[in-house]
């Protein structure tokens, strides 16, 4: 891999902080080493001693003074030492990254980011140019759509069904380039983007099969597959369907997972695994904004790993998981009982949404956005993850997360009678 063509003028420019640097070394210096090179303000004058953390289950994890000081120091770009291990291991049980043990630009390294969203940003504003040809499942996650729509590059959508990204529409979407020269062609794809699992605004999931076929394509067409997965544990499949990660034996992914939807949004907690050549980009462009994530929302997630350990862990992700799959399950019935025959839809592989095709209705928006909101319902209209948002579009998101039973009922029978009056005027 030649991953200096990825890269664009502005990451090629990046170098590593000198004083970010001297905080690694810092960090792992033996405690007789003598410091007056090193900015740290004295934690002495820190007010906070230790913390307590009452469980659900009537547990306490205690993050006792020691602790709370790393914590709450200034700490390593890529996480602090002992969850970024942990989450390598964890890594390492999940996908077997097939260049893990590998050395030099490939070798698979881990970098803890404020959530997932703040590593696939920093990742595109590495890779991408303004005028770059981006692939994108269509519809499109809003937020990928703010991040990349601002750096001036050119989406091209590939349609998606209830498996993911269609195989089909991505061959069709690359034809105009010859694999033969993929390398010196300058609009060339170098990026494409997916969610492979529980996918926003879908619900799709991709099987292995469609997996092994796109990383396939990534090899013959060069390009780097950015594996957004922040529903990797919401995944209705069972067994779990292998990771591209799990695949990829070029070191042409950059994985994205997330903490938000099993442990908690409000921590900001994710990690980015890919190769070190990126990796290291990566970290140069954090050294130069956030320093690195915040310590004391990494120890309050490493403390509780660390406690649980790695099959408990695993096993709180399958409540989690089985948790939607029956509020998915509910939201299908009552959706065959009032939207039968007024809406189409595919079943939900994972995550926490389903989009509906309305019938009879070409632009959902004014009906989302006005009629809807008189009636007290709120959906998301489709146009909110069109890759082009001039176009109407007769879809409709919804989302199964926190509706009561009673409620979701209620909400898609309102969502019934809406159709059915739009459907009356437009027959007027």
């Amino acid at each position: 891999m030649n991953y200096l063509r990825f890269l664009n003028s502005i990451s090629r420019a990046r170098k590593p902080s000198p004083l970010r640097v001297l905080a690694e070394l810092i960090n792992k210096s033996p405690p007789t080493m003598i410091t007056m090179a090193n900015g740290y303000p004295n934690s002495d004058l820190f007010p906070f001693e230790e913390a307590n953390i009452k469980m659900k289950d009537g547990s306490t994890i205690n993050i006792d003074s020691k602790a709370m000081g790393q914590a709450l120091q200034y700490s390593s770009t890529s996480g602090l030492p002992d969850l970024n291990q942990w989450l390598l291991k964890l890594q390492d049980h999940l996908h077997q990254p097939p260049t893990r043990a590998s050395n030099g630009e490939n070798q698979i390294q881990l970098t803890v980011t404020n959530g997932s969203q703040h590593a696939l940003c920093t990742a595109c504003e590495m890779l991408l140019s303004a005028g770059d040809n981006v692939l994108v499942g269509s519809p499109l996650y809003s937020g990928a759509s703010a991040m990349l729509k601002p750096l001036g590059v050119n989406l091209i959508p590939v349609e998606t069904d209830g498996d993911g990204l269609r195989v089909d529409s991505l061959k069709k979407a690359l034809s105009k380039w010859s694999p033969d020269n993929i390398n010196s062609s300058l609009d060339a794809p170098k990026v494409l983007y997916l969610v492979p699992n529980g996918d926003n605004p879908t619900g799709g999931g991709l099987p292995l099969d469609r997996k092994r076929q796109i990383y396939e394509i990534a090899q013959q067409y060069n390009f780097i597959i950015l594996e957004d997965d922040p529903y990797y544990f919401l995944q209705f499949n069972k067994p779990k369907v292998p990771s591209f990660l799990s695949l990829d034996v070029d070191g042409r992914v950059l994985r994205f997972d997330s903490f938000s939807k099993v442990l908690s949004a409000g921590l900001r907690i994710g990690f980015v695994t890919g190769p070190q050549a990126l990796l290291q980009r990566i970290n140069y462009h954090l050294m130069a904004s956030v320093l690195h994530t915040s310590g004391m929302s990494q120890m309050f997630v490493y403390k509780l790993l660390e406690t649980w350990g790695m099959e408990r862990f695993l096993k709180h992700t399958q409540t989690v998981s089985d948790f939607y799959e029956s509020r998915r399950d509910t939201f299908l019935r009552a959706a065959e009982k009032h939207l039968t025959g007024l809406a189409e839809w595919s079943t939900p592989r994972g995550g926490m949404f389903i989009w509906f095709r309305l019938l009879g209705v070409d632009d959902t928006y004014d009906l989302i956005t006005k009629k809807a909101v008189e009636k007290e319902v709120l959906f998301v209209p489709g146009i909110s993850f069109c890759t082009d948002d001039s176009k109407p579009s007769p879809y409709v998101r919804a989302c199964y997360s926190v509706a009561t039973d009673e409620q979701m009922d209620e909400g898609l029978k309102r969502l019934a009678n809406l159709i059915i009056e739009a459907q009356k005027s437009s027959r007027q």
